[in-house]
C-alpha cells in the first residue's frame, strides 16, 4: 500500500508547525549578523561575495561581523522558506522552495542559521510522503541547490568539509523520514493482512454455516423425494407423508438459512439478527427432523446438564447435524447413534452409523468443517471408520 498522502489544503497542524519555525527564523535574523573573516574585509557569507579561501589560509576562519543587520530581501527569503513548512503536504514543492530560498539567503551573505531548519523539515516530509526513487532524486537535487552558493574550494578535502555539514541538513532528516515511512508501510501491510485474514475467516465460517444448513435440508429432501417417487402409485398416502416432510424440511432449512445470512445483511430486522442460535437444547428437535426424514436416530445425553458457552453449543449442534447429513448421503443404512456426555470441563459427543465394507473416510468440505468447528472452540474431532462403522467423535471444552 502506498503511503503517499494526497495533497489538499494545508492542515491546521502544518500551520501550527510553521508558526514556531517562523518565529525562530525571523526572530533570530536581527541578531545573527553576517559572516566575516579574520583578516578579510568581506561581510558576505560563504558564497560568491563572501571571503575566499586561499591555499595558505589567508582568508582566515569565518567570524561574526556585527555590521549591518539583514535587509528586506533576507526577510522575504526567510518568509518563503517558512512558507515551505506550511506547504509540506506538497513535498516536492516544499523542498524546492525551502532549499531555493535558503540558498539565495546564504548566497546574499547571510549566515548559516535557523533558516536551514525549514530544509530539514521539508526533507523529512519528502521522504515520508514520496516513494523512492523520486524522493531520493528530489533530495539529491536539493543538496546540489544548497551547495551551489558555496565558495570554490582549493582542495577536495576542503570541499568535502564544507559540503558535509550543509548536506546533513537534507540527508539526516530525509533518512529519518524514510525510516518512518517504512515503519508505517509495515504497519499498514500487517493491518491489511489481519483484515484479510479476518474476512477470510468470516467467509469460511459463513460458507460452513450455509453448507451445513443447505446440505442438511437438501439431504433430507432428497431422501423423502426418492421415497415419494418410489411409492407414489402404490401407496399414495405414504407419498403424501413424504411430501409433507419435504415441505417442513425445506421451510425449516430456509428459515435457518435466513437467520444465518441475516447476520451479514444490513437490511436484516432485529428479530432476524437476534433469532435463537442452534445449541445443545435443540439437539432433540434436530434428531426428530431426521427421524421424520427417515433416519433411525437414537439420541442419548448423559451427565449433569449445564449451561455451556454459546459457541460450544453451536459447534456441538453443527457437528451432529453434519454427521447426520453424512448418514443420509453415505451410510449403508439410514441409522445413527448420537451420544452427548457432559464431562468435567468438557462436552463429549459421538455419532456412529453403519459403513459400507471397505469404505474409507473421504476428506470433503463437511469433514473439514467438523474438524474446524472443534478447533475453533479449542476442542478436537476425530472422523474414522473400522470397516463396519463410521464414527465421528469430538471433545469440546465447556
Amino acid at each position: 500500500m502506498s503511503m503517499i498522502e494526497h495533497p489538499g489544503r494545508p492542515q491546521l497542524r502544518d500551520l501550527w508547525l510553521a508558526l514556531p519555525v517562523g518565529l525562530l527564523v525571523l526572530g533570530t535574523l536581527p541578531v545573527t549578523g553576517r559572516w566575516g573573516s579574520e583578516g578579510g574585509s568581506g561581510t558576505g557569507g560563504p558564497g560568491p561575495d563572501g571571503p575566499e579561501h586561499t591555499a595558505d589560509g589567508s582568508g582566515g576562519p569565518w567570524t561574526w561581523d556585527a555590521g549591518e543587520g539583514p535587509d528586506l530581501t533576507a526577510y522575504l527569503l526567510a518568509v518563503l522558506a517558512v512558507a515551505a513548512v506550511a506547504l509540506r503536504r506538497w513535498p516536492l514543492l516544499a523542498i524546492g522552495l525551502s532549499t531555493g530560498a535558503s540558498t539565495l539567503h546564504l548566497a546574499l551573505g547571510n549566515p548559516y542559521g535557523p533558516i536551514l531548519v525549514t530544509v530539514a523539515i521539508t526533507a523529512f516530509s519528502l521522504a515520508r510522503r514520496v516513494a523512492l526513487p523520486r524522493s531520493g532524486v528530489a533530495a539529491g537535487l536539493g543538496i546540489l541547490v544548497l551547495l551551489a552558493h558555496g565558495p570554490v574550494s582549493v582542495t577536495p578535502l576542503d570541499g568535502l568539509l564544507e559540503a558535509l555539514p550543509l548536506s546533513a541538513w537534507v540527508v539526516v532528516p530525509w533518512c529519518i523520514g524514510l525510516a518512518r515511512r517504512q515503519v508505517l508501510e509495515t504497519r499498514s501491510r500487517r493491518r491489511e493482512a489481519a483484515q484479510r485474514s479476518a474476512m477470510d475467516a468470516e467467509r469460511l465460517r459463513l460458507a460452513s454455516e450455509v453448507h451445513d444448513v443447505v446440505g442438511h435440508g437438501l439431504a433430507a429432501i432428497q431422501m423423502q423425494a426418492d421415497i415419494a417417487l418410489h411409492v407414489a402409485e402404490r401407496r399414495p398416502a405414504q407419498a403424501r407423508e413424504a411430501l409433507e416432510v419435504i415441505s417442513r424440511a425445506s421451510a425449516e432449512a430456509l428459515a435457518e438459512l435466513r437467520t444465518t445470512l441475516a447476520v451479514v445483511s444490513p437490511q436484516a430486522t432485529s428479530a432476524e439478527t437476534h433469532a435463537p442460535t442452534p445449541g445443545l437444547d435443540r439437539l432433540e428437535d434436530l434428531c426428530t427432523r431426521m427421524r421424520d426424514a427417515g433416519v433411525d436416530v437414537e439420541l442419548e445425553i448423559s451427565g449433569a446438564r449445564r449451561a455451556v458457552p454459546s459457541v460450544v453449543g453451536v459447534a456441538v449442534y453443527r457437528i451432529v447435524q453434519e454427521s447426520l447429513t453424512n448418514v443420509v448421503k453415505h451410510a449403508a443404512e439410514p441409522r445413527a447413534q448420537v451420544r452427548v456426555a457432559y464431562l468435567d470441563g468438557a462436552v463429549e459427543l459421538s455419532v456412529v452409523s453403519p459403513a459400507e465394507p471397505g469404505e474409507e473416510v473421504r476428506e470433503g468440505f463437511g469433514i473439514a468443517g467438523i474438524r474446524r468447528r472443534a478447533a475453533d472452540v479449542g476442542g478436537t474431532a476425530e472422523v474414522e471408520t473400522d470397516g463396519s462403522r463410521f464414527r465421528v467423535q469430538a471433545v469440546l471444552p465447556a
